[in-house]
């Protein structure tokens, strides 16, 4: 069983920054792929990015390439995603999600645990 804790979400203007960090509870953290997603009032989950295991493989929707990044720290247990160039159209509640694996996983139909998600609100 893992338990995600998502934080770092918070209000910030166009073109600004904001790092979210979401935190595991429960061993073998590093034997799990961990993914991004986001859901904006009135729309469907969405996937944002994706880490293995390893921290070898990372993947991003095209919506958001180049301008966040998404890594682990498997001493503290933790997946960050770090967005830059923030947009409004990037408002939403964003959630971490886990899945023990070695592939990489891109819909969210393939994670396990989900976290309760943290809001970010960029204004123009």
């Amino acid at each position: 069983q893992v338990q995600l804790v998502e934080s770092g979400g918070g209000l910030v203007q166009a073109g600004g920054s904001l790092r979210l960090s979401c935190a595991a509870s429960g061993r073998s953290f590093s034997r799990y792929a961990m993914g991004w997603f986001r859901q904006a009032p009135g729309k469907e989950r969405e996937f944002v990015s994706s880490i293995n295991w390893s921290g070898a493989n990372t993947y991003y929707a095209d919506s958001v390439k180049g301008r966040f990044t998404i890594s682990r720290d498997s001493v503290k247990n933790t997946v960050y995603l770090q967005m830059n160039s923030l947009k409004p159209e990037d408002t939403a509640v964003y959630s971490c999600a886990a899945r023990m694996g070695l592939r990489d996983y891109l819909t969210q139909d393939e994670y396990d645990y989900w976290g309760q998600g943290t809001q970010v609100s960029v204004s123009s």
